[in-house]
């Protein structure tokens, strides 16, 4: 893993990473952010993302 390294996920990430597509990854940031009870000018991280979906930051960030 580089010493640089992306702090907030986009829906085009989370499509990436799951084979969605951009609508339901949209889709499944808002099910993120409604989880961590976040307003809606708040941004996702990757680790909160990587926690809701039990995945390993390391598997994550090196697809993104």
């Amino acid at each position: 893993m580089s010493s640089f390294s992306k702090v907030i996920i986009y829906p085009k990430d989370i499509a990436l990473i799951t084979g969605k597509s951009y609508r339901s990854s949209w889709a499944l940031l808002q099910k993120i952010r409604t989880f961590y009870c976040k307003e809606d000018h708040q941004v996702v991280t990757v680790q909160e993302f990587c926690l809701y979906m039990g995945l390993k930051m390391e598997d994550v960030v090196s697809k993104i």
